[in-house]
């Protein structure tokens, strides 16, 4: 008893020890990883405000980038004016004269209403004169501006034909290098958060960075994440000056979230390999305790047998000296259960032959031989649920030997004045035998426990019966025997499973 009471109080203090240690570390690693969790969201806002920063710049280019435009069309609109003012009547040419010589940076080509070049400005100076060459300019300057209708003289119209200067150009692809590089900047991030780039749907992604190389393509895999970024944290919002908006998803990063799992992954791995290790050196104590069994049985048949042999010479020579027939016969018996006991003992560690036996038979033997040998105050019976006979696989002095211990532990936690009662029924497949006693009666949480070797609540004793017992019902029958029930100063109901 005590060495059990010592065991679960060894396994409870485990397993609070183990509960803190797993409960410390926890902490200890959500507190690491909130924060760096701090220290990144740090990071994140200030790579958001150095975006949005940006994005402030290149909207402000793009601003700027528009009025040039929008500058370069009235320049050209008061050059077409002053052409227009060139062929009416005027007395002051000299401003109008200034206006279109002004012009340096504009490509124009002015065009009779048919389409014939009359003339043209800041073109390619070497062919100025070739026609072929400043038609083929006015249908790429028609296919990017509208040309300028110009009515002159008595109705007549000319047509200004037009492109963005060269500097305008130059800006322009300046521009396009900036938003180019500033997506560029977004997807490769200094904070090394997982980003997606998006247009202002929010589903079609424009570009993305530190996002699985194998799924940056899966549109439906960046779309799920678009929803879990979007869920974590705020979008931020681009726009270029152009009415047309864009937008930065982002969320934490791949390193911050696997360590925030690895605790739990770690503690899982050494819970697998715990319990490997536990049910291997589980199975290294029951083999080793299994041959300590095997070893001691088969020691203690051994043992009995030359005694034994002694016991019936000696028997057969006090018949010859006149014993009393009687005497001789009591005699006898005990030498032939001296006989079945090493019997009982040589069969551990064999592979007892099982036969088919009347079970009620087995059992009515069994009681009659223990009813002899304990106190009248003890009231036995043995009933069945129908006259029917009831055969099971048995081996019959192990089987025997299952009662027997039963039968003595009811006894002895009746202080030697009760009942036992033992019932049998008969199933499809398998024998029920219940056996009650009125005894004390087990607690619930000690089920299991008395099959234990060494389990005993007596103050002398082994503690082997039932964990004999069960080793012979289970592995040598293939059954099963447990605690069916137990009440406080009640009793107790061991119940055996054989297969019929």
């Amino acid at each position: 008893m005590s060495i059990y009471s010592k065991k679960q109080t060894w396994k409870l203090w485990l397993f609070m020890t183990a509960v803190v240690i797993v409960g410390v570390s926890l902490w200890y690693t959500n507190t690491l990883v909130n924060k760096i969790a701090k220290e990144e969201r740090k990071k994140v806002k200030l790579w958001a405000d150095a975006i949005q920063r940006k994005v402030g710049l290149v909207k402000y280019t793009n601003e700027l980038f528009n009025k040039i435009k929008a500058d370069e069309r009235k320049k050209v609109e008061l050059w077409a004016e002053a052409t227009k003012q060139l062929s009416m009547d005027l007395t002051d040419y000299g401003f109008v004269l200034k206006v279109v010589s002004d012009n340096t940076t504009v490509p124009v080509i002015l065009a009779d209403e048919h389409g014939t070049p009359i003339t043209s400005r800041n073109l390619d100076s070497t062919k100025e004169n070739d026609k072929a060459y400043l038609k083929m300019q006015m249908q790429a300057m028609r296919a990017v501006q509208e040309p300028i209708e110009i009515t002159i003289y008595k109705g007549q119209k000319n047509y200004l034909y037009y492109k963005d200067s060269r500097l305008f150009s130059d800006l322009k692809n300046v521009l396009d290098d900036l938003i180019k590089s500033f997506i560029s900047e977004v997807a490769v991030n200094s904070a090394s958060v997982p980003v997606i780039y998006t247009d202002s749907t929010r589903q079609h992604v424009i570009a993305s960075g530190n996002i699985d190389s194998l799924r940056r393509n899966d549109t439906t895999f960046l779309i799920s994440q678009i929803a879990v970024m979007a869920a974590q944290n705020q979008p931020i919002e681009v726009e270029f000056g152009d009415g047309a908006k864009s937008y930065i998803f982002y969320q934490e990063s791949t390193l911050l979230t696997q360590l925030k799992y690895y605790p739990y992954v770690m503690f899982t791995i050494i819970g697998l390999f715990l319990l490997i290790a536990y049910l291997l050196f589980s199975t290294a104590r029951r083999v080793e305790q299994n041959q300590v069994w095997v070893g001691m049985a088969k020691e203690t048949a051994h043992q009995l047998g030359t005694p034994l042999s002694s016991l019936i010479a000696w028997l057969e020579y006090l018949r010859s000296k006149g014993l009393d027939p009687e005497t001789a016969s009591e005699i006898e018996k005990d030498v032939k259960r001296l006989e079945t006991i090493t019997e009982r003992f040589s069969k551990i560690g064999s592979v007892p032959k099982l036969d088919d036996v009347e079970v009620t038979k087995v059992l009515n033997d069994a009681v009659n031989y223990m009813k002899l040998r304990t106190s009248k105050n003890v009231i036995f019976s043995v009933e069945k649920a129908n006259s029917a006979e009831i055969t099971a696989q048995l081996n019959v002095p192990l089987f025997e030997w299952v009662i027997e211990n039963l039968i003595r532990n009811a006894v002895d936690a009746m202080n030697g004045n009760g009942e036992i009662k033992i019932s049998i029924s008969d199933q499809t497949q398998f024998v029920y035998i219940d056996i009650a006693d009125t005894g004390k009666g087990i607690p619930k949480s000690k089920y299991k426990t008395v099959f234990e070797p060494g389990y005993t609540t007596k103050q002398r004793g082994w503690g082997l019966g039932l964990s004999l017992t069960k080793r012979i019902i289970e592995n040598y029958h293939s059954g099963k025997i447990f605690v069916k029930s137990s009440e406080q100063d009640k009793g107790t109901t061991f119940r055996i499973v054989l297969n019929k």
